[in-house]
């Protein structure tokens, strides 16, 4: 009976303390041409227990998703996990096929929106992408993230990429997407970044 009692006691403590965090990305979360299960964000709750955080992680990043498909998924995740925190990390593909900026930046503000409609806290990611279509297009994408984020109030944590890609031997030939070997250090540098909110 008094075993009984501590496991139950252990499950009550650990459902009030656990997070659970979904990660709304495209192929930079997704785990792009690896095992779903070496992908940071399948790494991070182990990088979050660093910090003393419980955190229960749900991958919900496609390749190639735009933040126009992340909307289109966002009902079913919200009501499937119920995640108390939200990471969005989308936009990257949007900028690549050139679209409008402002067609992103209503996309991301109904993202946040629905989300925080749902009980979500919401933190989003800053987004950088080439200059394929001139600095200027590039400046646009780019200054979306820290207004949507004043705006609405939330945390924006910095963009990993910038930091990978200076690492030829983490990048795959393609110039655009992480390999295996350098997600154990993207966990832990968005742990960082993101505990502090946890």
């Amino acid at each position: 009976m008094v075993r009984f009692i501590s496991f139950l006691l252990l499950i009550i403590s650990f459902s009030a303390s656990s997070t659970t965090l979904l990660v709304l990305g495209d192929s930079l979360s997704a785990g792009y041409r690896m095992p779903i299960e070496n992908s940071w964000p399948n790494i991070l709750p182990e990088s979050l227990k660093k910090h003393g955080l419980i955190v229960n992680v749900i991958n919900g990043s496609i390749s190639g998703d735009t933040t126009g498909n992340g909307l289109d998924r966002l009902p079913d995740l919200l009501k499937q996990h119920t995640p108390d925190w939200i990471l969005v990390e989308l936009g990257a593909n949007d900028g690549l096929r050139g679209f409008n900026p402002n067609i992103v930046e209503k996309n991301l503000e109904k993202i946040i929106r629905l989300s925080q409609e749902n009980g979500t806290k919401v933190a989003l990611m800053q987004i950088l992408i080439p200059p394929n279509y001139g600095k200027r297009y590039a400046q646009a994408i780019e200054s979306l993230y820290p207004k949507l984020a004043e705006q609405h109030q939330i945390p924006l944590l910095p963009f990993f990429l910038e930091h990978v890609i200076l690492k030829q031997e983490w990048m795959m030939s393609d110039g655009l997407h992480p390999k295996a070997v350098a997600q154990p250090w993207i966990a832990d540098f968005m742990a960082d970044n993101i505990a502090p909110y946890l």
